[in-house]
């Protein structure tokens, strides 16, 4: 598969910021697009256009949409979410210099043709900023709601990516699926870059770790995805990614290193509110354990913060600060 830069940088060039003392990996500052459980309220996009453009003036590397259409939980009202992909564009033309992501665009809600076009036109507005993450979807209710398939969601997710990752790479395709047609089908025009935005794929499954280490640039391991035994943050749970995902870019015949890691992670900045699977500390302590995420391999985090405001934003920014003091 052709390495595509992640983030616009050359291969190996993270590397080399972190040798020189510069910020060891990039940070990403996950928007939240949905009503608030407790309030009710939702963010218009004024609020998420201030977020967004404070964000990239403070110093985050990305910015990270969800990709949802209704949120449904026992004994919880519904709660709504705004379409990502329009947000996404939106972003596009209002930022400079941040990537842009979906953490994670879901397979099953579009055509996957479709989807590469869309991703390709995205990645045009942004002048080259897309990182198109993909996944299989998991909350049942959505689909449902919106007359979506859930069943055989791997299966589907396998040929829409197959689909998606032909069109953006190679410009063509001819797929006779079980779930999915594309009958010699063009993408014209393909965007900024010639192989397309680099495709991220967040999953913890087997299969979908596999079909990561197949057709992905770059591996995220989602803000719940734990494998048993180990810690959330802890350096062997770390490893134990690492491990797995080498084992499966092994068993793909690629070279591990050329699968970059990224990985979700819940921030509390507020003692009150903070919850067990949060990283919570002074500036300095946080900044640490993203150093830790740095040594374990993970080049890039998307940090969901709570509180997810602008406030939020610039309580955070000192923690910017200390990952861009020299070690």
């Amino acid at each position: 598969m052709t390495e595509v830069p992640v983030c616009g940088t050359a291969p190996g060039e993270e590397h080399t910021l972190a040798a020189s003392g510069q910020r060891p990996l990039k940070v990403g500052l996950f928007l939240p697009v949905w009503e608030d459980s407790t309030t009710g309220a939702v963010p218009a996009w004024t609020e998420l256009l201030a977020r967004a453009q404070l964000a990239e003036a403070v110093g985050f590397d990305s910015l990270w949409v969800p990709d949802h259409l209704l949120l449904r939980f026992p004994d919880t009202p519904a709660e709504g979410v705004w379409e990502g992909w329009s947000i996404l564009s939106a972003l596009a033309a209002v930022t400079q210099r941040v990537t842009l992501g979906t953490l994670v665009a879901c397979t099953g809600f579009r055509n996957p043709a479709l989807h590469a076009k869309m991703a390709a036109t995205v990645d045009e507005i942004s002048g080259g900023r897309l990182i198109l993450g993909l996944g299989a979807g998991w909350h049942a209710p959505e689909f449902a709601a919106f007359g979506l398939p859930f069943d055989h969601r791997v299966g589907r997710f396998a040929e829409a990516t197959k689909i998606i990752h032909g069109l953006l790479r190679h410009g063509v395709v001819d797929v006779a699926g079980t779930y999915y047609q594309a009958r010699d089908c063009e993408l014209r025009p393909r965007g900024p870059r010639p192989s397309g935005p680099p495709i991220m794929i967040g999953g913890s499954g087997p299969r979908m770790v596999a079909l990561a280490a197949q057709f992905a640039d770059i591996w995220s391991r989602d803000f719940d995805a734990v494998l048993p035994g180990s810690e959330l943050h802890s350096p062997a749970g770390l490893a134990a990614w690492r491990d797995r995902l080498d084992t499966a870019c092994a068993e793909a015949g690629r070279d591990p290193a050329t699968l970059a890691r990224s990985a979700a992670v819940h921030i509390g900045l507020a003692p009150e509110r903070a919850r067990s699977e949060m990283l919570t500390g002074a500036p300095e302590v946080i900044a640490e354990r993203m150093r830790s995420y740095a040594r374990a391999g993970i080049s890039h985090v998307q940090l969901w913060l709570e509180p997810s405001t602008q406030a939020g934003i610039e309580a955070f920014a000192p923690v910017l600060a200390f990952l861009d003091q020299r070690s």
